[in-house]
């Protein structure tokens, strides 16, 4: 194998401004270009912009969003080695970054967390989020060669069912945001250790049975990772499955947490794991400063009052249910993170999944996360006033746990530890080499 190229589609708005340092060619044209632009949807599209000395040229995009959707939602200036390629979708300009992987990760290893993170954990970051890019875009190929339509929707009259993926993007391998990876080109000062744990990994692949891993990974599990086929679609994968993010599975805890007496248990309590810590030389790691922001993760409460939850039914299933009275748990993942969850108003009911758009549905953003049990506020005319939810975990919690794998790093666990604790019966495999 060569090393990969990959698009990262960056923003999407109808303007585009960019400004680039050094000379560029313009490859429809072969023009040499250098300075700061502007590309509307009137202008004449693709272009793309290839750097003339990719080792010392990088381009500065304007007004990126980060943190799409999330409370620390903003914008800020970022920029980025590797090509620019711009395209015309609909009523908007996409600007896409195309770079060679290895580049790709020196970024994303710096964005998703501190780059002063320890080496083992940096490197176990390294292989995974190599694995998962490599896995997207073998999966993307293979849904071009398959003759049903992909759909991650599932609506009926009482049911909403849906999750997101990679599939969500068809014009690029992956986004720069949380939905994918975090990537912020060369915005984020990237230190020796960063490159080293790139370069030491060079070329290493997660693999089970010869395939290369989707190997996910979250902030917090919350003390329990869950199964990749309840986030995302039904297909089963062994090396994603439900274990304690703990040497051992902690004493005093029924960990069938599909059922609600347990989960209850579970979530109102502080059990020991990896990710139950308050260090904040490890904190520090995993969360740069706006995720920072975020200070109760492993455990969390949350209030809603009834005129929010009612605002936000309505708005984002499109389906007026009235006031909501009731949220009543269908099902659980085996980390108590729920899957399918009914929202009963006096106008009506819906039955809603999975992780993500439970999430959704219940934050004007995301909540950390859908593992959480529901305590009532005062009745009013036998209508709740509002809703707290007590909860665990920041994210989907399936495959590596940041949090936890950083405080593994910092006990001395090695990156191959790390890996074979997060994703049980994988193997790491050299598919390229530095030249």
């Amino acid at each position: 194998m060569e090393v990969p190229e990959i698009a990262v589609g960056i923003l999407s708005v109808p303007v585009v401004r960019f400004g680039m340092n050094s000379p560029y060619r313009l490859v429809e044209t072969g023009e040499v270009v250098c300075g700061e632009y502007q590309v509307s949807t009137g202008d004449v599209l693709p272009l793309t912009f290839e750097p003339l000395d990719p080792e010392e040229t990088c381009f500065e995009l304007y007004d990126v969003t980060i943190g799409v959707d999330f409370h620390w939602e903003r914008k800020e200036n970022q920029r980025f080695r590797g090509k620019l390629k711009l395209i015309a979708v609909d009523n908007a300009v996409i600007a896409i970054n195309v770079l060679p992987i290895e580049d790709y990760l020196i970024s994303v290893i710096s964005s998703e967390m501190s780059a002063t993170s320890s080496l083992e954990f940096l490197k176990a970051h390294a292989v995974i989020s190599r694995s998962w890019l490599m896995a997207q875009k073998e999966k993307a190929s293979g849904l071009k060669h398959t003759p049903t339509t992909y759909s991650s929707c599932k609506e009926t009259e009482d049911e909403y069912i849906r999750w997101y993926d990679r599939e969500d993007h068809e014009h690029f391998d992956v986004c720069a945001d949380d939905h994918c990876q975090r990537y912020q080109g060369i915005t984020k000062v990237s230190t020796e250790i960063v490159k080293e744990a790139v370069e030491s990994t060079y070329g290493e692949f997660l693999t089970y049975k010869g395939n290369i891993c989707d190997a996910r990974f979250s902030k917090c599990c919350g003390g329990l990772t869950e199964k990749f086929e309840n986030n995302w679609e039904p297909v089963p994968h062994s090396y994603l499955t439900s274990l304690a993010d703990n040497p051992e599975n902690p004493v005093g805890y029924d960990l069938n947490l599909k059922e609600e007496k347990a989960v209850k248990k579970w979530l109102l309590d502080s059990p020991p794991a990896f990710c139950n810590t308050q260090d904040k030389s490890v904190l520090t790691q995993v969360l740069n400063n706006y995720d920072r922001e975020t200070s109760d993760f492993y455990r969390w409460r949350t209030e809603i009052s009834q005129a929010q939850i009612s605002e936000w039914v309505r708005r984002k299933t499109g389906r007026n249910l009235g006031a909501i009275t009731d949220l009543t748990p269908v099902e659980r993942g085996n980390s108590g993170r729920l899957i399918r969850l009914k929202l009963v108003g006096n106008e009506g009911s819906l039955t809603i999944g999975k992780e993500l758009f439970i999430r959704k549905i219940l934050s004007e953003s995301h909540l950390y996360s859908s593992a959480f049990v529901v305590e009532k506020g005062e009745l009013v005319n036998g209508i709740p006033s509002m809703f707290i939810l007590h909860g665990a975990g920041w994210g989907h919690g399936t495959g590596l746990c940041q949090i936890g794998a950083a405080v593994m790093g910092e006990k001395g666990y090695t990156y191959n530890e790390i890996l074979a604790h997060y994703f049980p019966g994988t193997l790491l495999e050299k598919k390229y080499e530095k030249s």
